[in-house]
């Protein structure tokens, strides 16, 4: 038998029946066997003296049924062999500590994590950044690398559904893995305004229950303040909300802030709050393009491990292009419906399943000068009309333009309708697709009225 053989059997042996294995028998190591005599080293000067008096028998017997007869051993310290056993004990110990310390550092992001109310879903690693949150998405993640070095504070805003959240929260959790010393907390505007009325309604020192509901958001480090808009006219948590905004900024502390509009469209907004939200960067969101949704379904498709044709994907990315939400809501009911039914999710089936021509009505150039008109306080009189201000002129652009990309109609069939010349209709759509690829506060106006236009004939 190899002489290892021989000793890693009796070794096996030995770690059921000597109590201090480690310490003694573990390390010692086999070096030569004569055929009568087992030569062992030890990295301990006295690990001879030690075994013999104390492990004699158990060694002896242990040979015996690795070897099959019986055979003796020595055990014979070796300097060398002591000084490289030192030092991988040394490696192993400084291995565990480091996994150790690795574990106590995961523990510790855990308890900041739920600390700083963030959903560990929302990480920039899962966000897809399409043409509609370039700007927003790089805006972010200068602010989660260099907290209150730039833009400070960061306004992004945008439509119901299409990521403002899942930045804002990304940018809490960058900030958490990265600069751990730092301090992070997220709070819905509704749940601070809700924290605002029940210290004030509830009985004992109010005094020194908002103080403490104060230092709550003003000993922080990142502050991330979720849907902004809710705060119109809510007197007292405006009032809160300006000076925990004026602390925090004059002590170098980052704030973000999103809303579904601009600062100066939040009506009953003081303009000493609305100055402070605009002082640094204002971002928006719009809706994704149909590449990007398509991209947003694969990366859900990809994390929920659900194997789905393109096809099926680019379905979904057609019918549903108001949000995010909505289109990650549609890919779950239809996958969800599969599973359930042992079903493969094809295109046919997953038509079956959402219906989306079926519930889809005919859209007219009529309803859509309406919607128009109503956003912008023009009638459809007017739009007919000969008028050449630019209150009704501009309205009407928008008009045409939407009137083409939803109801896919001819611009002479658009032109009979406004009665306008067809290269007028056809000035009026160039117009408009060149000025929202520049103008994002256009561009979110004509989402606000083609979703209403979609959600009112659906």
């Amino acid at each position: 038998m190899d002489v290892n053989e021989i000793w890693s059997k009796a070794k096996d042996e030995l770690s059921q029946t000597v109590p201090t294995y480690k310490m003694w028998i573990e390390p010692l190591n086999a070096v030569s066997f004569d055929g009568s005599v087992l030569t062992l080293i030890s990295a301990h000067a006295l690990a001879s003296q030690i075994i013999k008096s104390q492990h004699n028998d158990k060694i002896l017997a242990a040979l015996k049924n690795s070897y099959g007869e019986s055979i003796g051993y020595s055990v014979v310290y070796d300097a060398e062999y002591a000084e490289r056993y030192q030092k991988e004990k040394k490696k192993d110990l400084q291995k565990q500590k480091s996994v150790t310390e690795s574990e106590k550092m995961m523990d510790n992001l855990a308890q900041m994590q739920s600390s700083a109310n963030l959903n560990l879903k929302y990480k920039f690693s899962n966000f897809v950044v399409g043409e509609n949150s370039r700007f927003a998405h790089a805006a972010a993640m200068t602010v989660a690398q260099n907290p209150a070095k730039k833009y400070n504070p960061l306004f992004i805003y945008g439509a119901s559904g299409l990521g403002k959240t899942h930045l804002l929260q990304a940018i809490g959790h960058h900030i958490i893995f990265n600069k751990p010393k730092l301090k992070v907390k997220y709070i819905k505007t509704e749940e601070y305004y809700n924290e605002v009325v029940n210290n004030l309604q509830i009985g004992g020192d109010k005094i020194k229950r908002m103080d403490k509901f104060r230092q709550k958001y003003r000993n922080v480090d990142v502050l991330l303040i979720d849907d902004i808009q809710f705060i119109e006219s809510k007197e007292h948590s405006m009032n809160e909300m300006f000076h925990t905004f004026d602390s925090l900024y004059n002590n170098n502390k980052q704030i973000v802030l999103t809303s579904d509009r601009l600062p100066k469209n939040i009506p009953t907004l003081p303009d000493r709050l609305r100055t402070r939200f605009e002082m640094g960067l204002v971002v928006s969101i719009t809706p994704p393009d149909f590449e990007t949704r398509v991209a947003i379904l694969k990366n859900l498709a990809q994390a929920s491990d659900i194997k789905v044709d393109l096809e099926v994907l680019e379905y979904i990315a057609k019918y549903f292009i108001n949000n995010v939400r909505e289109l990650e809501g549609a890919f779950n009911k239809v996958s969800a419906y599969a599973d359930i039914e042992k079903a493969d999710l094809t295109l046919p089936y997953a038509k079956k399943i959402l219906k989306c021509e079926d519930e889809r009505k005919e859209i007219t150039i009529s309803q859509v000068a309406s919607a128009v008109g109503e956003y912008y306080g023009v009638s459809v009189k007017e739009f007919l009309s000969p008028a050449r201000n630019q209150r009704v002129s501009s309205a009407r652009h928008v008009a045409v333009y939407l009137a083409r990309e939803i109801t896919q109609k001819s611009f002479e069939s658009i032109a009979e309708f406004f009665n306008k010349k067809h290269t007028t209709m056809l000035y009026s759509h160039e117009k408009i697709e060149s000025e929202i690829k520049t103008d994002k506060d256009l561009e979110l106006s004509i989402f606000e009225i083609r979703r209403k236009i979609e959600c009112t004939t659906t």
